[in-house]
This record gives structure tokens, sequence and C-alpha cells, in this order.
């Protein structure tokens, strides 16, 4: 989101909270500090409250006070809100809106969007400037009101926006009909000579006139007055928008038409025509545009509302000893709560009874459903396939993970990328100069135009007005992020932050961590070779039994491998661990010994039967280890953390995408280079501590080329936020995701390749779009001034200038919609696609 400090021009007091004051000699420093900014006029801080009251002269930054405070040490305490504004229907609104919401002293960045129609502000104050934001939005025309969690705004705004739509939807059939007669008439006689002869001879060019007056008369005081009331209080604000320039234009054709009929003398000679069917058809196109445009900006948002639909409505809760139906939002944090078999889990909580298997798809993307029993974790939204079990909710409403999904795709969605930046200066004056343009175009038609030169003008003047199409400009952007966002999220990509999709394009580097990341994270037996003359079963029986004792994550892999082969593990006596070598202990009575060559050497044992093995283990990055039984060497063994199967489909993906592969590990030298040449990374960097991620990150993007950086733990947090982008592992801690851009839901690699190819996609679309908006503006106004007429004798009806507006907003909503039809590069074949998983779309 682009925010840029805003000037306040309007003499008003502010109030700031202020973080770390503690005593009078700190209020003294605040004041002198706020008091040396230019323009203040007053300041008064109160240590008790821990506010400063500024009373602000004209032309005061915001900005500069801020910064005021924060050079004495201190911390003014910003907030932000959202609000919802209804109304808009340009991008010049949209200019608008955020005009009036910069002027409110107080505010420090603004970006509102067209298509989500939101407004994210950024301020200094409480309460009190919630309202005066809303009132600014108010008092330039629209309506404005706080997102809430909780409240039921979403639900009002469909209703809303549904209602609207079926409106249009009157007023455009309504229109259609009042419009067609009007057409046939005025259209036929001069095309069709028969038509001509046929009014004629029966109800007479007076009457045709007269009636084409009281139908284009209902269709301007019904179905168009919507542009009425809201295009010429905006002109006579002085901030006109897409509504004027329609209003304008009809009025002319139809305020001409009215003379022409009533009072003709007035025109001059030979200047006599109506334009009523001009009126009335601009009326029901730009209808029918704005129709279809509310049709296509619905769909947009589909994705948000399948993940908000895979929230259950009710549960099943315990109270009393009973079990009542009640409301999901009304389970609080401690209920306890039954979930039955084929049911949704309603909260995020832990199962305390019964157990089943989960279908958690929709947040890791694995098809396989998870056994769930005492003690487990749950997530709201996830399927129980099969038994019945009982959980105590931990987490309710806004604080469930699917909650924090929607609002991270909501929050991606109402992004302003850089690329909106052209828009915005362009739209600024667009509407003003369309008018001026079309002044222009009727003065010069006027002065210059062949006989008549009143009703050229007049007419070219008109399709001018109506040709133009800030709608479009408005659109092109934030309709491809929406779309482009959400079908992320189906395929389990969440972007926290908007700007990443248009980052993500053009990264020339991919960082990868190595443990949790390229690997699943946990230690697994990946070899055991025993020797001859020794059963693998019985050796691993009896190793197996001596590392339960122990508490490293080696041992607990080798345990681990030995249950899930159902080996029944025995007591160990005499359990004996050497540090930095092994473990010993005698298992029904045998010595068994478990450690690293040097351990069985100092014992006297020689490994050399196993060098090949273990010069190959080395190779593949895995350190062997070895087994003795009663003085004799039984077995060789690899622990390893395996590579995830995705890993090595999704480097060759990325290198195919020609970005460079870099792995950052904190691993030696030899085994990270050895994992790196099995799955073809460019770039190693090894032996890094947590802290000096950040430093590599640095020395990896050397040239200003952009870099991305995957992790999933605690220690990847500073990496993740200095990188250009970050992705986290949406399996790895909070923490990591918290500094992350962008979240992986299910540990897949292969969902970093997907982010940005789709972050390519939507850039791509999004251009296409801006090229369409402006390229259609700077061919067709022109046109429509009738640049072509000396050339071909080419004038541009108001009637085809309509029509082709109301169909570039839909050419552009239509080619961001493509972006729904996004297929991945990479998929598994085994998994659905997250969301239809993170939603029935992440899975």
């Amino acid at each position: 989101m682009m925010e840029q400090e805003v000037p306040m021009t309007r003499s008003k007091a502010l109030d700031i909270p202020i973080q770390g004051m503690t005593c009078a000699s700190c209020v003294g420093r605040v004041e002198k500090a706020i008091r040396a900014v230019p323009g203040v006029e007053r300041v008064a801080v109160n240590l008790a409250t821990e506010r400063a009251h500024v009373d602000l002269g004209e032309k005061v930054e915001s900005g500069a006070v801020l910064e005021a405070i924060r050079a004495t040490g201190y911390d003014p305490v910003e907030s932000r809100v959202e609000l919802a504004v209804l109304g808009m229907t340009c991008a010049s609104c949209v200019g608008r809106v955020e005009g009036a919401l910069a002027r409110v002293p107080g505010v420090v960045s603004v970006a509102v969007n067209l298509a989500t129609e939101r407004a994210n502000v950024a301020f200094v104050g409480g309460p009190e400037a919630v309202i005066r934001l809303v009132q600014a939005v108010e008092e330039t025309g629209y309506e404005a009101e706080e997102v809430r969690s909780g409240s039921n705004l979403a639900e009002r705004e469909q209703a809303s926006r549904d209602a609207e739509l079926e409106a249009l939807r009157r007023s455009l059939i309504l229109a259609a009909i009042l419009s067609l007669p009007v057409f046939a008439l005025e259209m036929g006689s001069h095309a069709i000579p028969a038509v001509h002869h046929w009014v004629g001879a029966t109800i007479g060019d007076r009457a045709s006139w007269l009636l084409q007056f009281a139908l284009t008369t209902g269709v301007l005081a019904g179905p168009g007055l919507r542009f009425y009331r809201k295009g010429l209080p905006a002109l006579l604000r002085g901030a006109p928008d897409m509504n004027s320039l329609v209003a304008i234009g009809t009025l002319a054709a139809y305020g001409y038409s009215v003379i022409a009929t009533f009072a003709p003398g007035l025109l001059p000679a030979g200047t006599g025509y109506v334009y009523f069917e001009a009126a009335a058809v601009i009326v029901t196109l730009v209808l029918l545009g704005r129709y279809l445009e509310a049709r296509a900006k619905g769909r947009t948002s589909e994705a948000i509302k399948r993940l908000v639909g895979l929230a259950p409505k009710v549960a099943h809760v315990v109270r009393d000893g009973a079990v009542v139906e009640v409301p999901a939002d009304s389970v609080r944090a401690g209920d306890v709560v039954q979930v039955r078999p084929g049911e949704r889990v309603p909260i995020d909580g832990e199962v305390i009874e019964g157990s089943s298997f989960v279908d958690e798809s929709m947040i890791t993307g694995e098809p396989v459903p998870v056994r769930k029993q005492a003690g487990a974790a749950v997530v709201g939204g996830t399927v129980n396939k099969t038994g019945a079990f009982t959980v105590r909710a931990t987490r309710v409403g806004a604080d469930t993970v699917l909650a924090q999904i929607v609002r991270m795709v909501e929050a991606a969605q109402g992004s302003k990328l850089p690329i909106q930046g052209l828009v915005d200066r362009v739209t600024m004056w667009f509407v003003p100069a369309v008018m001026a343009a079309a002044l222009a175009t009727f003065a010069v038609w006027l002065v210059l135009g062949p006989e008549p030169a009143l009703t050229f003008g007049l007419v070219n003047a008109v399709a001018v007005l109506i040709i133009a199409c800030p709608c479009a400009m408005g659109l092109a952007t934030p309709t491809s992020i929406m779309v482009g966002t959400g079908r992320a999220a189906e395929l389990g990509v969440l972007f926290r932050q908007g700007e990443a999709l248009q980052a993500l394009r053009d990264v020339a580097v991919v960082a990868l961590d190595k443990t949790g990341t390229l690997t699943q994270g946990k230690p697994e037996l990946t070899d055991f070779i025993a020797a001859d003359g020794f059963a693998e079963i019985d050796v691993l029986g009896l190793v197996a039994a001596v590392e339960a004792r122990s508490e490293h994550p080696i041992a607990a892999a080798i345990a681990d491998a030995a249950r899930l082969r159902g080996v029944a593990l025995q007591q160990p006596e005499a359990f004996e661990a050497v540090p930095g070598y092994g473990v010993s202990a005698r298992v029904g009575g045998r010595l068994v010994e478990v450690g690293a060559d040097r351990f069985m050497e100092a014992r006297g044992l020689s490994v050399a039967a196993f060098a090949e093995a273990a010069e190959r283990l080395g190779h593949e990055g895995r350190t062997p280890l070895y087994a003795a039984i009663e003085g004799r060497l039984a077995a060789v063994i690899a622990v390893a953390d395996a590579i995830k199967p995705s890993t090595p489909e999704a480097i060759r993906a990325l290198k195919a995408l020609g970005v460079e592969v870099a792995m950052v590990t904190g691993d030696n030298r030899r085994t990270a280079e050895a994992i790196a040449a099995r799955l073809g990374i460019d770039t190693v960097v090894a032996e890094v501590l947590p802290d000096g991620k950040v430093e590599a990150i640095e020395r990896l993007r050397a040239g200003g080329r952009k870099l991305a950086y995957v992790g999933d733990g605690i220690n990847d947090a500073p990496a993740l936020a200095a990188a250009d982008v970050g992705l986290a592992i949406g399996t790895g801690t909070d923490i990591a995701i918290e500094s992350a851009e962008v979240v992986l839901m299910s540990g897949d690699l292969r969902g970093v390749v997907n982010a940005i190819a789709l972050s390519q996609a939507t850039i791509r679309n999004i251009k296409q779009n801006l090229f369409w908006a402006f390229a259609y503006n700077i061919l067709l106004v022109p046109v429509a001034a009738g640049a072509l007429y000396p050339l071909s004798g080419i004038l541009l009806s108001p009637m085809v200038a309509a029509g082709a507006m109301a169909l570039s907003s839909v050419f552009v909503l239509g080619n961001a919609l493509r972006l729904r039809g996004f297929a991945p590069p990479l998929r598994s074949d085994e998994a659905p696609a997250p969301v239809g998983t993170a939603v029935e779309a992440l899975r």
C-alpha cells in the first residue's frame, strides 16, 4: 500500500496518544519539540492521560508533528481504521474520498479501494477521530461506516449490494422499455425511408417528437434519476464524477431537444433537430454497463465468500449437562462443544474426549485425514470424518484460524499496489479534463464547423462527455488484486500484504531455510543396514530400546521407527550416555552400544566393514551411527531430516522460472552441500547462526537483485522481515508468519512457485487492464470530439459512445475475472488444491 504523509490544511485541534513519558521532564521535552514545528499554534501535554493536545495551523503536516515526538525518544501511537464507503462509482470518486480523509487532522495515510469499497486510514487520535473521518466522507457525498470485527456490517453490505443490483435490474428493464420506441421512431425515421413515411402518414413528425419527449422524460426522471441525484451535487461542489458526465451529457441532449420541440424559434435556422433518443439510450446503455459491472464485481469476492462459508453456523454446546444447539458465533472460550460425524468443527479447540479422523486439507493441503484424540488440537472449519469427539473451545469468533485467514485475504484485497500510483495521479484531474475537452469540442465546432454548427457542436460535445470512462481506470488494478489474491487463497497461498503480489514478480533470488522448509523438520530413520549374521528387526528392537531412554531427537527418531514397525521395546538396564560419543545399556542381558565412529573405536571396534555405506551416506548429507551388540559391530544407522517429497519438483520449477535458488542453513557445510547437490540448489550459505541470516540475505541480493526468503522458524523471523518478500511456511511458528508478507498454508514449497507464477499473471492482468483503460480514453475521446470528420466524415454518435463507455468497465472486470481460472504450474496429484482447502479453497 502506498502511504504518504498528508498535509493538513485546516486549523483544528488534535489529540495524540504518546507512549514512554514517565515524568514532568518528559512532558517538557515533548511540548518543546512539538512547539518547534512550524505552524503549531498551541500544545499541551498531559502526563496522566499520556496525550498531547495540539492546535494546528494551516498546512501543518501531521508527519512533522509525529517525527518531532519520535525525535525526543517517545512513541506517538498510530491507530488504523477501516471504513466501508458506499456510493463510489469511478476512480475520481476514490480521489475525492482520499482527499477528504487526508484533510482530517491527524491522518497519516489513506488508501481507498474502489473494488472493495473500503478505505484504510492510519491516524493519531482517539474515537473522536473516527467520527471526524466518517463525517469527512459524508460531507463529500458518500456514505461511510467503521468496519468492526464481529459486527454484521458484511451482511448489511452484501444486502445493500444485492438491493442495488436488483434496483439496477428494474431500472434497466424500465429504461429499455421506454427507450425502445424513442429509438425506433427517431433512428428508424433517419435510417429506413419506409419508417419515415409511415411516421409522417400516421402520427406525424410533431406527434412523434411529443411522444419521444414523454417517453424520454420518463427515462430521465425515473431510471436516470440516480445520475442526477449524485452527479449534479458533485458538480456544484466542484468535484465532478462519472455521474456528472452522464448527467451533463444527457441533460444537454434532452434540453436541446425540448427547445427544438416547444420553442424552435430560439434556435438558429436549420438547427431544429431533436436528440431525445440519444438521452434515453445513453441512460439505458450506462445502466446496462452498471448492471453488468455490479454483477462482475460481485464475482470478484467469491473466494472470500467461500472462505466465510466454511465456518459452521451452529455448534452443539454442553450446557448444564445437556447438549444444546446454539449459533456458532455465540460459543465462548472454555465452552465444551460436541462434534458429530460429518460436521465441520465450529471453533478452534482441544479434544478432551473421544477420537476421530479429521480432514484438515483446508489448512494443510494434505488429503489424508488426521487422527484426533484427547489432547489434540482441532481447527474450526475442518471436517470430522468418522467418529464423534468433544472439544474445549480455545479460540472462537474472530480469533479462529479461519477468521484470521479471511482477514489476511481481505487486507490483501484492499491493498494499493505501487503500480496504482500513476492511475491515482491521472484520475485526480480526469473528469475536469473531460469536461474541458467537451467545452472545447463545442466551441471548435461552433466556430469552425459546417452548418448546422450548433447541432454538430452539441452532438460531439455530448459524445465526449459520455465516452470518457474513469470507471475502467479505477477498477483496473483493484479488481485484479481481488481476484488474484482470492485465487491465491484457493491454492493455499495467503498474501498478508498486497504489495507482495507485485514484488514477487521481480524476484531474482529465492533463499530457502533448510529445516522445516526444504525438509520435514523432524529427524527420521532413513537407513538401517544390519551386518552379516544379524537380523535387522532384532537389532532395531535392541537399539531402539536403548535410544528410547534418551531425549535426543535422533534417539527419538530411531525409537519411533521401531514402534511404527510394530517392534516391542524391552526395558534397558544400566543405561549410560557419553556426551558427544553415544549411549550404551543392557537389553535382555545383552550389551548394546550405539554411537558415532569414534565411540566404536574407543570401544576397540572397527567400522571398516561399513566404509562404503558410510561414504555413501556422507555424500547424501547423512551422518552415520553404528550399533554394536556384545562387542560385535551389528549395524550402521542413518537418521536425517528427510527432504519433503515436493521439494525437488519445486526447486526444478523455480529454476525453470529463471530464479536463482539459495539455501541458508546453520548445518555444517558438508551436509548442506550434499543436500544442495541432490536438489540442484545453486548457492549454499552454510553454518549461519540465526543472527547471521540477515547478513546472508544482504550478500545474496548484491547488485540490487530482489530476493524472497522462505522459512518457518522463530530464527527465520528477522530474515523474513529483511527480505524483499518473506514467505512463511504456514505450519511454522506464529512469529515467522507475522514477519512474512506471504503465508504458504500447506508447508509445500510448490506454493512458492505458484505464488510467483500467480504474481506474474496478476501484474500482467493489471497491465492489460490499465492499457485498455488508458488506450480506450486516449483513442476514443478525440474520435468522439470529431477528429476523424475532416478526413473521413466519420462522427461518433452519443449512443455509440454510451455503449462503448459501458463496455469498457465490463471489459476490465471480465479480464480480471480470467484470473479465477489461473492454473498453478505445480499441483499435487495426490492432494486437492488448498482453499477448496484454505477454501474448499485452502484445500
